[in-house]
């Protein structure tokens, strides 16, 4: 339970003083004091989805390559690797040095154990469907070999051999990220779920995990038994959930914090954006509506169409944003060399009208009343009023908006229960299917409850060519499906990564495509830098 300390203290803002009494933590002894922006789902690398969970996870384990401050892939646990003439077989040299907190090797058995945990359909892992670029992976997943036959196998303790269905031009960049680190299946087989505590966490990343106390801080230490150690100079780390961006700001602002990521409240983002502690870069993300397919109205494809029509993206992002978002009508963002997204639906209210009648539904006339789905944050409620009265005036529906804390909501979209609801979602590697391997049948990260058959069909052929004209091309026909004919989602505004921090007093961050910031390569500026 949070022990809060009473105190005065003064924010000198904009040319203003303002004064505020409140409930704050004492003063941060850690060497960096970060703001995330929601209390993790989870810290177990095979079931989490969600940014600030990987934030965190990313620090406390590590794959065969890590992610630097430029958003780049380099050598984590694996030193080098060969790849086959064929390009469809990678053989991974893990590092002698590398070691589990707990002091013990990490081997290539632990890799292929991790990787077939995260295959079990028992785990009910929402990433699992990205491993089925490895030969068998999907097959083993649904029951119909056994592991194996599966394209993963370690050679000796210290060599990983991996076995693709195809030749997989983002595959490294997969090996990066977190569900496919690595995780210790003695510990979950002895602890179960709750082998994540902080008393109970065995990892293998640059920091181990000292305190957890739930909705108030997270505390990491330096892993001394991390391979790299001697070059992580933050010894110690503490991480505060405040998914309200106000309350996130005055932390920081107050001193109470050294770096906060995410959006501040957009009614200060004009002021701060002429600050030197305010950075803003365009990265690989969006922002847009998920449709629930699976049940009345959006059932109809016309219906989906006709509220994707009537959205006016400008008035979003100069109302409610005001950061200067790119408006999107497509789903992958610009910045991936060599691929244009088609055209979107547009902005059409007398043709959204028309459709909607066309379904049923004149004026909005007998049309159900839908939930529309949001977590907590003031930029998420701003941009559900706005919506709720765009669909009001132009179509004649009601829509019932529903806040809900981050697991909840989370949760809620797992199981579907919801009419619409506002998602976001960043590349995991520079490459469209990052995004629209999203919504084939049955992905676990569709929560769409839509299907195509010429939308599965597009992508599979396009993993099957060579030629990255060839599969560009179906990649986009892929797309025009998705944002034009079918419409089981909603593009609204590509995303835009933001960071506070005193440039003077922090480095080790840079503006890069994937919003990665790894905090273990930060490092406190001496004067000498200033």
């Amino acid at each position: 339970m949070r022990s809060p300390l009473r105190f005065f203290f003064y924010l000198f803002f904009f040319g203003g003083t303002l004064v505020f009494e409140g409930c704050f933590h004492q003063a941060p002894k850690a060497d960096l004091t970060f703001i995330n922006t929601a209390e993790p789902e989870s810290l177990d690398p095979q079931l989490v989805t969600g940014q600030p969970e990987g934030r965190l996870i990313s620090e406390l384990f590590e794959g065969l390559l890590r992610f630097n401050q430029a958003g780049q892939e380099e050598p984590g646990v694996a030193t080098t690797w060969e790849l086959s003439p064929d390009q469809c077989t990678y053989t991974f040299h893990l590092r002698p040095e590398a070691r589990w907190s707990d002091g013990k090797p990490v081997t290539a058995e632990d890799f292929v154990q991790s990787w077939q945990r995260m295959l079990l359909p028992t785990t009910a892992a929402p990433y699992s469907d990205q491993f089925f670029v490895i030969r068998g992976a999907e097959d083993f997943a649904s029951a119909k070999i056994p592991f194996s036959r599966v394209g993963i196998k370690a050679l000796n303790s210290e060599t990983l051999q991996v076995t693709l269905q195809h030749p997989t031009p983002y595959f490294l960049q997969l090996c990066a990220l977190w569900f496919f680190f690595p995780v210790r299946i003695d510990l979950i087989n002895r602890c179960g779920d709750n082998w994540i505590k902080a008393n109970n966490m065995i990892c293998n990343g640059p920091y181990v995990l000292s305190e957890w106390r739930i909705n108030d801080k997270i505390t990491l230490k330096k892993n001394p038994f991390y391979w790299d150690a001697s070059h992580v100079a933050l010894k110690s780390i503490d991480i505060l959930p405040i998914s309200q961006a106000t309350v996130a700001f005055n932390f920081y602002a107050a001193g109470q914090a050294d770096l906060m990521m995410g959006r501040p409240s957009s009614s200060l983002i004009d002021a701060l954006k002429k600050r030197k502690d305010f950075h803003v870069s365009p990265y690989l993300g969006i922002t847009f509506l998920r449709l629930n397919c699976s049940r009345a109205p959006f059932q109809d494809p016309r219906v989906r169409q006709a509220f994707g029509l009537v959205i006016n993206r400008r008035r979003l992002t100069e109302k409610i944003t005001r950061a200067g978002e790119p408006l999107a009508e497509s789903f992958v963002p610009p910045g991936i060399p060599g691929y244009e997204s088609p055209e979107g639906l547009g902005y059409d209210p007398s043709l959204a009208r028309a459709l909607l009648a066309e379904a049923g539904y004149p004026g909005g006339k007998n049309f159900p009343l839908i939930n529309y789905l949001y977590s907590e944050g003031e930029m998420n409620e701003g941009i559900a009023v706005e919506l709720q009265s765009m669909w009001q005036k132009e179509l004649g529906v009601s829509v019932l908006l529903e806040r809900r804390e981050w697991r909840t909501y989370l949760s809620s979209m797992n199981r579907l229960d919801y009419g619409m609801a506002i998602s976001n979602w960043i590349g995991d590697y520079a490459d469209p299917n990052s995004f629209l391997e999203l919504f084939v049948t049955g992905g676990d990260n569709n929560r769409t409850g839509w299907s195509s058959s010429s939308y599965d069909h597009d992508l599979i052929e396009a993993s099957l060519r060579t030629n990255p004209i060839q599969r560009f091309a179906l990649l986009r026909a892929a797309e025009k499906i998705l944002v034009q004919r079918e419409v089981p989602v909603i593009p609204l505004f590509f995303n835009l990564g933001m960071q506070l921090y005193h440039p003077e007093e922090l480095g080790g961050i840079e503006p890069n495509l994937f919003d990665k910031h790894p905090l273990s390569q930060m490092y406190r500026k001496s004067k000498n830098e200033n």
